[in-house]
């Protein structure tokens, strides 16, 4: 990959409102202010919340390696990394909270936790409705096929050059880009769980999976034996720019005083791919993972 490429899985928020002369910003108001809006008493921000009662909440989606839960510990890419972070942050404690992937955004709106450990890619769509961390790691696509690959399917492309029948995870954005490549909307699968469409592939349902490359390998390991295997990794594009995958953590727009110190220790991580790679290298994210510097989430914000 170079720098020029277009990343498209992770600039803020930039919505504005005219109104009186005056341009605001949704969110920024909210996180500068110290008040509730009509009483003008002390408002305690999310970052002293979490900082005063010893422990934050985060909200997982148990897909793995990103933030799945073994035995009764959270574990994955995001939670450790954001252990190591909101430990130097003076937050001991992280608590998870499991819910379907495409529950994440609505969730971490309705606070039902304070930030989003799932390594979510940033889109402009979302963009719109949270705000990101920098990002956290950079990958690719690939796909998953029956051992031998039989229909011979390299991309996306492929899949929709034969007509072959691909799975995607729900609000995930391996729909999108089969939808460019061609893919006819009767021929996209949607799952819940990385696991069926793993075995929805083994039963013959779908002809292929499509998700990082990452994931992919990742669970073709956990499910050793089975008749599966991973496809080289490529690069999908959209409005005919290829698109790479970058996640981040999420947050409620009006907590950019707690993004911000989440990126400051962030920066720390990513800058040193030995330390990076010592974290999180056990979940199959290497040195090639590491986001560069050229990369932000304003630009992924902007698409």
């Amino acid at each position: 990959m170079t720098d020029n490429s277009r990343w498209s899985r992770r600039t803020l928020l930039r919505s504005a409102a005219v109104g009186g002369g005056l341009l605001t910003v949704p969110g920024l108001l909210a996180a500068c202010s110290r008040t509730q809006t009509g009483t003008g008493e002390s408002k305690e921000s999310t970052l002293d919340k979490i900082k005063k009662q010893g422990f934050v909440t985060i909200g997982f989606a148990g897909e793995q390696p990103y933030g799945f839960k073994q035995g009764d510990n959270l574990v994955g890419e995001a939670p450790t990394l954001h252990k190591k972070i909101f430990s130097e942050l003076g937050v001991k404690d992280m608590r998870g909270v499991l819910t379907d992937f495409n529950s994440l955004i609505p969730g971490i709106k309705a606070n039902r936790f304070d930030v989003v450990s799932a390594g979510m890619a940033i889109t402009p769509e979302r963009c719109k409705e949270v705000i990101f961390s920098e990002p956290e790691f950079v990958g690719a696509t690939a796909l998953l096929v029956k051992k031998g690959n039989p229909k011979h399917l390299t991309d996306l492309k492929a899949v929709a050059k034969a007509g072959a029948t691909v799975g995607v995870l729900q609000a995930a954005v391996e729909k999108s880009f089969s939808t460019a490549a061609g893919v006819k909307s009767g021929n996209i699968k949607e799952f819940a769980k990385q696991q069926d469409g793993l075995d929805a592939l083994v039963a013959g349902r779908i002809d292929a999976f499509a998700l990082t490359d990452i994931s992919l390998r990742w669970l073709a390991n956990i499910n050793k034996g089975k008749p599966v295997e991973v496809t080289p990794s490529f690069q999908p594009k959209l409005d005919g720019k290829p698109q790479s995958s970058a996640g981040g953590a999420v947050f409620r727009t009006a907590d950019t005083e707690l993004r911000d110190a989440f990126n400051k220790e962030l920066k720390k991580i990513t800058s040193d791919p030995t330390q990076y790679t010592s974290l999180i290298g056990k979940y199959g994210f290497t040195k090639v993972n590491v986001p560069p510097a050229t990369l932000t989430t304003a630009s992924l914000c902007e698409g």
